[in-house]
């Protein structure tokens, strides 16, 4: 057989059901001659982020694979690559790769160079007689360990080559292995989590893959300690429990402000603990427990008081254990625990917020957008996604999703108009979920048109576009540059182009509209339509707790 259709064979045997992609690459008839379906995107860093929201929803358990050509397909995908790869994203890339004869020729773009720094892995398919072994090796990178995109790049040459079909008969998968941490520093570490007096947890992406969302919650409840989540590892604790702060982004809600100071010790599971700019850091002298399971991520940013390297769910379960036998059967009576207290917090912060959440201002306050979708769209029942700039800084405070997956963060390499995608691949991944991406105009310039991809590919998602004609993040940077010249300013009417793509959408100016507007994006994605709002909103930029600890 040809090494194309070898390559469709061992995905499928991998159980890949779908296949994001852009031509021209013979992958893609390859893939849809074994029922593998092709997702078509525009453009390819777009369908990274397809494979990507994908991934996550699916926490890696389905293949998300994307294949794009040599050249100018890789180059355009670098910016989704960066951004899976941050966010430790488990996505195979399969790029054709130019031609061995002249793959080094100047200047040629090389994936084995290029991709290298924002991969966990790259290998080129050297000879046919490799591809098993290759594939084996890939599929096992993505499964184990800290996931993040894993490339095998084929060179065109090789692809139209052919494989002797009983070395693809004898592909078996890789095992998938799952380490608990050292008894004696889970013992010792125990021991500190209930000798504290002020403790909090902070979760990360490594929960959700892990899916130690149940032995989080256990230890929460049982411990009566708060939780707030990291960026990427929002919903992996529900932001509706009595116990839960929020989220711990470049920006905060009072509860997570108060209690992350006011703390005497942080366990964090399943993060990398990584300080860059879109993270709130720990504030400085808190004893610190940190849960990983990539040896890299020790000691990286923090002096830590113990280091714990294994999954997030046995690691979790043996603290629960060792507890259990340290403490006695009887948990924190939650009468005694910190809900009151952050109950308080987060009530007295939302009244202070409550005249932007619920202004009647015109241009529509974007606050009052994201009060208006949590009123309308059951929490539960979604997976909501920002974007970069003003979106993720209002919107990560404030929604609170309800639910393992319901919500998709990310943000340390944070391109604009990666949340199109990553819906997109999220309503792939569940159709029954309602899928929505919120984004600014600025992004919607980036990949906007690639909502057309969703309409054309039957994922009725909807898109909230948040449009008040500028770059709003950039007044404080752009001011002589707007003033003299208009640098900021952007201009467009999105609805408009959303229909011209085949997909349902209205313009919104009325603040009293905005919810009843979601309830008919709404009812358009479930008779099959995508859909999106555009909101003409404010240059609004009251960011709550913006890095108050940096």
């Amino acid at each position: 057989m040809l090494v194309t259709q070898a390559i469709a064979e061992i995905l499928k045997r991998e159980h890949t059901e779908y296949l994001s992609c852009f031509p021209t690459t013979p992958v893609i008839e390859a893939a849809a001659e074994v029922g593998i379906r092709p997702i078509i995107c525009r453009q390819e860093r777009v369908g990274v982020g397809i494979a990507d929201g994908y991934a996550r929803v699916t926490n890696g358990k389905t293949p998300a694979v994307f294949a794009m050509q040599y050249g100018p397909g890789v180059e355009n995908a670098y910016a989704g690559i960066a951004t899976a790869y941050s966010d430790s994203s488990p996505v195979l890339l399969l790029p054709l790769g130019h031609p061995r004869m002249t793959q080094d020729t100047h200047p040629l773009f090389s994936s084995m160079r290029s991709l290298a720094s924002v991969t966990k892995s790259v290998e080129q398919l050297t000879v046919p007689e490799r591809l098993p072994a290759a594939m084996r090796r890939a599929f096992s990178q993505l499964q184990n360990g800290q996931p993040g995109p894993v490339m095998v790049e084929i060179p065109a040459d090789v692809a139209a080559s052919e494989i002797d079909a009983e070395l693809v008969a004898a592909y078996r998968p890789a095992p998938v292995v799952r380490s608990m941490g050292d008894a004696q520093e889970i013992t010792s570490a125990a021991e500190s989590l209930l000798g504290a007096e002020r403790p909090v947890i902070l979760a990360g992406s490594g929960v959700l893959y892990g899916e130690a969302w149940d032995e989080l919650t256990e230890l929460a409840e049982y411990l009566q300690v708060p939780v707030a989540t990291t960026m990427a590892g929002k919903s992996a604790f529900s932001e509706t429990h009595p116990l839960a702060l929020g989220s711990m982004s470049g920006v905060m809600s009072d509860p997570a402000l108060k209690f992350f100071g006011e703390a005497d010790l942080v366990l964090a599971v399943g993060t990398s603990l990584t300080i860059h700019g879109m993270v709130t850091p720990i504030p400085a002298g808190k004893r610190i427990i940190h849960v990983t399971n990539d040896p890299i991520d020790i000691g990286k940013s923090y002096d830590v008081d113990h280091a714990i390297l294994g999954d997030a769910k046995h690691v979790l379960r043996q603290f629960i254990d060792v507890v259990a036998d340290l403490k006695g059967d009887e948990p924190v009576d939650p009468n005694d625990g910190p809900a009151a207290e952050i109950d308080a917090s987060r009530s007295a912060w939302m009244a202070s917020w409550m005249p932007k959440l619920e202004s009647e201002e015109r241009p529509i306050n974007p606050y009052r957008v994201i009060r208006e979708l949590m009123l309308n769209v059951d929490p539960a029942e979604a997976i909501v996604t920002h974007d970069s700039g003003n979106p993720r800084f209002e919107i990560m405070p404030f929604y609170r999703s309800n639910g393992p997956r319901t919500y998709l963060g990310w943000g340390k390499s944070h391109q604009l108009g990666t949340g199109l995608g990553l819906a997109i691949g999220a309503k792939l991944a569940d159709p029954e979920k309602i899928c929505v991406n919120i984004m600014g105009d600025a992004a919607f310039g980036m990949t906007g048109l690639d909502f057309e991809t969703a309409v054309r590919s039957d994922l009725p998602i909807t898109t909230i576009v948040l449009n008040n004609g500028t770059m709003a993040v950039e007044i404080s940077h752009m001011e002589t540059s707007h003033s003299m010249y208009g640098t900021r300013d952007l201009g467009g009417g999105y609805a408009d182009i959303a229909r011209s793509l085949g997909g349902w959408s209205e313009r919104v100016d009325d603040p009293d509209e905005v919810g009843p507007a979601i309830l008919r994006a709404v009812e358009a994605n479930r008779n099959g339509e995508a859909a999106l709002l555009e909101f003409m909103t404010s240059e609004e930029r009251a960011y709550s707790n913006m890095r108050p600890f940096s």
